[in-house]
């Protein structure tokens, strides 16, 4: 129960640090259809960042089942 409580929490901490490491992505190249870098990198994120929230969803939920 504790161990997939935890794995939650990392779950949803990455995409915040991911996102806020602001210096690493804010470049412009390389582009991907033409868009920059950075938009297409938070672009992908967010889409991550809902798989991980989901993820972490269901592990809290699992846990609610259980007890």
């Amino acid at each position: 129960m504790k161990a997939r409580t935890i794995v939650a929490g990392v779950f949803i901490a990455i995409p915040f640090a991911v996102l806020l490491s602001l210096p690493l992505y804010n470049v412009t190249a390389p582009e991907l259809s033409g868009i920059p870098f950075f938009y297409w990198w938070q672009t992908l994120w967010l889409a991550l960042s809902a798989g991980l929230f989901l993820s972490a969803a269901v592990l809290i939920d699992w846990d609610r089942t259980e007890d």
